[in-house]
């Protein structure tokens, strides 16, 4: 199992003018999506996607990357907690004890799309975007996530400032740069088994 990575970004994001259209630019998440995808289509590995609050938008900046479809299997909008256990396999009594908005959660939805779309990666999202807290968490409380093969993955925790649009946008932004971190790690460890070295 993949140790938990945290991070707190402390509201603060590059980018911001208070205007509410998100700190990441487009164009670089754009940039983000599209390394991802050419590192596993480089690989020829597959991708799926999990999202809760953002809602379609990972999936979205995917697609937008002209030839996705080499690598991109397709996702799961889970947005009722239900369907995270009916579709995802999130487990019912985690979600009772926990509520939606937890790393374990974001954890096990990475591991249920891999599963249900059969991938050989998979993300996820959930969390708080607001405008009221949920499950006892405060607004832009964000859990992220990536599941690939052989164990490897991790679990980014964010806290983040701002409306609901830029909250939905730094999530997107956030759990793609997590997948091309592992992919980057999981690489580095291959090479290093390659070479015989520990």
């Amino acid at each position: 199992m993949a140790a938990e990575m945290r991070a707190d970004t402390g509201g603060k994001s590059r980018g911001d003018t208070g205007g509410g259209a998100g700190s990441e630019p487009a164009d670089e998440t754009a940039s983000v999506a599209a390394r991802a995808l050419d590192t596993l289509a480089a690989r020829g590995q597959t991708l799926a996607v999990a999202e809760s609050l953002t809602g379609g938008l990972v999936a979205g900046a995917l697609t937008g990357v002209p030839g996705a479809s080499r690598v991109f299997r397709g996702s799961v909008t889970a947005y009722a907690t239900g369907l995270k256990r009916d579709i995802l396999g999130v487990d019912g009594p985690l979600l009772d004890a926990r509520g939606a908005v937890d790393a374990e959660v974001a954890r096990q939805m990475a591991r249920g799309v891999r599963r249900v779309l059969s991938a050989h990666w998979g993300i996820a999202t959930t969390g708080v975007a607001g405008p009221d807290p949920q499950d006892g968490q405060p607004v832009g409380t964000v859990f992220v996530a990536a599941d690939g093969p052989g164990g490897t993955g991790g679990v980014l925790r964010l806290t983040l400032d701002g409306d609901r649009r830029r909250i939905r946008r730094d999530t997107v932004a956030a759990v793609l740069r997590l997948l091309v971190s592992q992919l980057t790690e999981n690489a580095a460890a291959q090479d290093t088994e390659q070479r015989g070295e520990f």
